[in-house]
């Protein structure tokens, strides 16, 4: 099973540079703009435990809010990955008043490089399956990659 599949790449050219990018928990969505312009969609995956925005480490919650991506990791364990700046303020203050460890280590990525881990993931009957990441497929990451120049905000809705 695809984890994501591209829906639309609505005029995306080299040319054109991702000024911020919308991610839509409830319908696992990601919108690409160029501006006020939609250069792409894609079909993305979350955390194995979706609902809600991450309150801890190893809750395995995607966050909610308004973060930024801000550096690029062309070696990653899952193809390329980019790194949103999950915990901000707020999520730090709210961990500590629960007494619990925001967590951290946020990435957009892409499958996993190992061809085992890859295989069973691929089996998981559904499309959250990450411990708090945004899932891609290697080639829409790679576009998406192209487009993205660091930083770039990204506001995740539930």
């Amino acid at each position: 099973m695809a984890i994501s599949i591209m829906v639309s790449n609505a005029g995306a050219t080299p040319a054109l540079r991702a000024t911020h990018i919308v991610v839509d928990k409830s319908d696992h969505l990601m919108h690409v703009f160029a501006k006020d312009r939609k250069i792409a969609t894609y079909r993305v995956g979350f955390g194995a435990n979706p609902v809600g925005h991450k309150q801890q480490e190893g809750d395995k919650r995607t966050p909610e809010g308004r973060y930024t991506l801000d550096y690029k990791n062309a070696r990653s364990t899952f193809f390329k990955s980019m790194h949103i700046s999950y915990p901000n303020a707020a999520d730090k203050a709210n961990a500590k008043r629960l007494g619990v460890s925001a967590g951290g280590d946020i990435m957009i990525h892409g499958q996993a490089n190992d061809p085992v881990a890859r295989a069973a993931i691929d089996r998981y009957p559904l499309p959250d399956w990450t411990y708090g990441c945004i899932s891609m497929k290697n080639e829409e990451l790679q576009k998406l990659w192209d487009v993205v120049s660091i930083p770039t905000p990204i506001q995740i809705l539930p």
